[in-house]
């Protein structure tokens, strides 16, 4: 058994230090992480981001730009002729930009330019995570496993089971503690599957006690082998309310089976406002209010998101006082995968019946309002830390600048979602970054690109790196950098 270290993997050891300040002819040091590889002429580092070229520690993918119109900034010429830059529709990303970690330098690029009459600043490098993860929403009614549980991947231990949202299960990916804080298969495992993930790849999540998971960002969950189609309508009782007026004269009682609240027609709010004659089909669990039941069954992969697969099953007793011969009984799930017609007996037990055209018709509309169930990623991480030297020499001032909105935070150039409170914590959907957009260090810990964008002004009352300022004509120029459209949906950092 590898033996668990509580050791902070982001210092470079004294082996590691040594073996940095000894010349060794053909031989490159990399500083872009604790790591320090040396790289040998035509060989890369650990993490295949930097090589040896010619004797020179270079960056192995070209520095990512979004452009509107990719033609129009390829026809820049060399000397800065072929038309006007358009500023506003060209964006220096941090991918393949470069580190600065640990940061004792300024940021790999500080991009000048002027939009729309305003000198601005956009402070451009790929930052280094430990302390990151991805929060994981998975669209499905099914039961994927206990609150809490284990997420293990290849085995390993690497994020858990968090709450139930509405129509979908979350899960929570990574963090420190799964990175640095188990064993050193613990962690690369965690930054294998996180780094996977977060580019658009898929990877197989076993839950303990639980299902089996294929996930992707943007692609539906495959949960033990069986492809989620459906997101449900909504929970038992939103089902009843949607449709009770359709059900109204069609049914003698409808009950929605679900997980969390499976909803009883006659006895629903929706029903006593039709006027519906209460039915007296009692089903198991908690009552929560009228016509609203929590726990009718144990959670599973079967009807409505519990382990039952014969719907009867959660019937509990028919009054004979309020049920009738001939009533008509429709099981439904919320997405209407599973249904079922019954028809009661004299004795009032319900019998299997064909379901009229009509239901069928109703039961076909339920699905149809299930929107595609599908798996949404974000990557979440902290930015509060040493990675503000790269943009300032005082960093609380750009922390500062940016809760009060002046300093607009891009990741590859999309949109983030900052957390309120201290520090650069903030979350963005993996699917709006360009491809390949992140990368690993085997410390381990996940790259990820991030920009600071802000007025020049502001820029130097925040005591950034001025004099490391270049003008955005003059990186396009001399980097080469490879041109890319926005993702579709993906829109513009402005």
């Amino acid at each position: 058994m590898t033996p668990h270290t509580h050791a902070s993997t982001d210092a470079p050891d004294a082996a590691a230090l040594a073996a940095a300040g000894k010349a060794d002819p053909g031989i490159v040091t990399c500083d872009a992480c604790p790591v320090l590889c040396r790289i040998r002429l035509g060989q890369t580092g650990a993490c295949d981001r930097y090589g040896n070229v010619e004797g020179r520690l270079t960056r192995m993918d070209p520095l990512t730009v979004l452009a509107k119109n990719p033609e129009q900034v390829r026809f820049l010429g060399a000397d800065g002729e072929g038309g006007l830059l358009p500023s506003r529709e060209v964006f220096v990303t941090a991918i393949g930009a470069g580190t600065t970690y640990p940061d004792y330098k300024p940021a790999p690029f500080i991009v000048g330019a002027e939009i729309d009459g305003v000198d601005t600043v956009t402070v451009v490098s790929e930052g280094i995570f430990s302390y990151c993860g991805l929060k994981v929403k998975i669209d499905t009614d099914r039961h994927l496993g206990a609150e809490c549980a284990t997420v293990r991947a290849d085995g390993e231990p690497v994020g858990h089971v968090t709450t139930a949202e509405y129509g979908s299960q979350m899960l929570s990916l990574g963090g420190v503690r799964h990175l640095t804080g188990g064993s050193k298969r613990e962690g690369v495992v965690t930054c294998a599957t996180l780094l996977a993930l977060a580019n658009g790849n898929a990877a197989e999540l076993a839950i303990d006690g639980g299902a089996t998971i294929i996930v992707q960002a943007g692609k539906a969950p495959l949960i033990d082998g069986t492809r989620e189609v459906r997101m449900r309508v909504g929970c038992g009782s939103a089902t009843i309310g949607i449709f009770a007026q359709q059900w109204q004269g069609l049914a003698d009682e409808v009950i929605v089976v679900d997980d969390h609240i499976t909803g009883v027609l006659t006895e629903h709010q929706a029903g006593r406002f039709l006027g519906m004659r209460p039915a007296g089909i009692r089903v198991r669990g908690r009552r929560s209010t009228p016509g609203r039941y929590f726990q009718v069954a144990a959670p599973g992969l079967a009807w409505g998101g519990t382990d039952i697969t014969d719907p009867l099953a959660i019937i509990e007793r028919i009054d004979p006082r309020l049920a009738w011969p001939g009533l008509r009984l429709l099981m439904v799930s919320t997405t209407g995968e599973h249904a079922a017609w019954f028809v009661l007996n004299d004795a009032l037990v319900p019998e299997p019946a064909p379901m009229p055209d009509a239901i069928a018709n109703i039961v076909a509309r339920i699905g149809e309002n299930c929107e595609p169930a599908l798996c949404s990623v974000l990557f979440m991480a902290g930015a509060g830390g040493s990675l503000r030297a790269g943009a300032t020499e005082n960093p609380v001032r750009l922390t500062e600048s940016i809760h009060r909105g002046e300093t607009r935070v891009t990741a590859g150039g999309a949109p983030v979602m900052l957390w309120p409170g201290g520090g650069i914590t903030y979350m963005v959907d993996v699917t709006r970054l360009p491809a390949g957009a992140f990368g690993h260090v085997p410390t381990p810990a996940l790259v990820a690109p991030i920009e600071f964008t802000l007025p020049r002004r502001l820029y130097a009352a925040i005591g950034g790196h001025v004099s490391r300022i270049r003008p955005l004509a003059d990186i396009l120029q001399t980097t080469r950098p490879r041109l890319e459209p926005p993702r579709p949906g993906a829109g513009f950092p402005w």
